[in-house]
């Protein structure tokens, strides 16, 4: 018998904000154990909470971009529940009245080339909530220690319906919600520091049957290639147990990525187990027509969107967008140095991944520190278009213009760059290497096309590198017709 699996994702992001959802303590990461607290994030009696306007505008904006209806009227809950890292024993959620109803996820699975991106589908989401967020438990041999400082901060969850069935399809889905987030400045993402987790629910079935399986949540994710490890893994154990004529318990498991492996924490617990109520302190959030259209009007070009325009637009390969489009700052530096000279855009976008970010990575800094503004990058496209310098000169030129801030044409003259010699004698030099090298010249006219590329080096070697290639091939073809 045949099996598949059927995943579910539900997806927490940190909501970029100033201060917590609830509270008017400051949010944010690399400070000292329980800096940020404040009475209302400490549980104490008389502390009442308050809503964070921008936290509000962030779920709702994340809600539009991702197809989301908003509901005119959402309402708070309490989900009960007793754990060091939750000070009230309750969080405040949102359980039947949610911010955002349904939506999807567009997600991109591995098959592009040169133009064409990979198979796309969209991922259908459930809905999307505002919680805040519990505090950090750091767990040693013999006791445990509670950090505050995440406590309280402002986090949606996103979750979506049982419609993926594989490791990537995950990984994809994940991918695609961090760019989306990240391009509409709604979140970093960065899940290094717990600014986007994921918890998976996993079942499998046979083949052709409707009816779901008994379901594993997978916690313990802490990065996109663990999601898709510990889905892949734990599809392969439940789909042996199944074999054997076992049958599969509702639990939350947790993924060991340092073993590879899942174990069991402790039996799932329900909706009913939680005993959702109305939060009694907060009132629901009304949001009118104003409200949805001046954050949609602030949401961008989202990334697919983007990708296929380019396509369109500039004729760009596969290699060059996948590159650029994920990073906003760089696909915005690029477009900006495209606009300039359209037709020569596949060009610049080769300087941007290849040299650009190369240099940018060595130095280690960030892009918008680089003294190579989008002008640079056009007047070196240009000059060796123009046949000023080879392209492997070039690559010297993109280097000093990195380090001075030059445009191409100062650092060709200050260099001594450009040829000091005319098309006569590069002819000389090609008849040169024609009579010094008579077996490449034999191969080629055997029919060796690529027996060419001798002569040229030898060209290249007498002109010191300087000599336009496109010039070369050419007068070598023709006195050797």
């Amino acid at each position: 018998m045949e099996y598949e699996a059927v995943i579910g994702l539900e997806v927490h992001v940190q909501v970029k904000a100033d201060s917590k959802i609830f509270a008017r303590c400051g949010a944010g990461f690399g400070h000292g154990p329980n800096e940020l607290a404040d009475p209302v994030v400490l549980g104490l009696p008389g502390a009442l909470p308050v809503m964070n306007k921008k936290a509000l505008d962030g779920i709702i904006k994340a809600g539009l971009a991702l197809g989301c209806t908003i509901p005119d009227v959402s309402k708070w809950d309490r989900k009960n529940y007793f754990y060091p890292d939750s000070p009230n024993n309750y969080q405040i959620t949102q359980y039947d009245q949610p911010i955002c109803d349904g939506g999807e996820v567009e997600i991109e699975l591995p098959g592009a080339s040169r133009n064409i991106m990979g198979e796309h589908r969209k991922v259908k989401l459930t809905r999307i909530h505002l919680e805040n967020d519990v505090g950090k438990l750091t767990h040693f041999s013999s006791d445990s220690l509670v950090d505050y400082n995440r406590a309280g901060t402002s986090l949606m969850e996103i979750v979506s319906e049982p419609d993926m069935h594989s490791g990537e399809e995950a990984f994809a889905f994940l991918t695609s919600i961090r760019q989306i987030m990240v391009y509409c400045g709604i979140s970093d993402c960065d899940m290094e520091k717990g600014q986007m987790r994921a918890d998976a629910n996993i079942s499998v079935r046979p083949k052709g049957q409707k009816a779901l399986g008994e379901r594993i949540e997978l916690k313990n994710l802490n990065s996109i290639t663990g999601v898709k490890n510990g889905i892949e893994y734990e599809i392969r154990r439940q789909t042996s147990e199944l074999k054997k004529g076992r049958t599969i318990t509702q639990a939350t498991w947790r993924w060991d990525a340092e073993l590879g492996v899942t174990e069991e924490m402790r039996k799932k617990e329900n909706a009913h187990d939680y005993r959702y109520f109305p939060d009694p302190d907060l009132m629901p959030v009304r949001v009118d027509d104003e409200w949805r259209n001046r954050l949609r009007a602030e949401i961008p070009e989202l990334p697919y969107e983007k990708q296929r325009r380019y396509f369109e637009e500039f004729d760009l390969p596969y290699t060059i967008t996948s590159v650029i489009v994920p990073d906003r700052e760089l696909a915005e530096y690029f477009e900006e140095a495209a606009n300039l000279a359209p037709k020569k855009a596949q060009a610049i976008g080769n300087l941007v991944v290849n040299d650009l970010l190369r240099e940018v990575s060595e130095v280690g800094i960030a892009l918008s520190e680089s003294k190579i503004r989008p002008p640079h990058i056009l007047s070196l496209v240009e000059v060796v278009e123009k046949g000023t310098i080879t392209k492997n000169i070039a690559k010297e030129v993109f280097v000093e213009m990195f380090k001075s801030g030059e445009t191409a044409e100062e650092v060709i003259e200050r260099k001594g760059l450009k040829p000091d010699f005319d098309d006569s004698q590069v002819k000389t030099w090609c008849e040169e290497a024609i009579a010094e090298n008579p077996k490449p010249v034999e191969s080629f006219k055997a029919g060796n096309d690529k027996a060419l590329n001798s002569l040229k080096g030898q060209v290249m070697k007498k002109s010191r590198g300087k000599a336009n290639p496109q010039l070369v091939d050419g007068i070598i073809r023709d006195l050797l017709a």
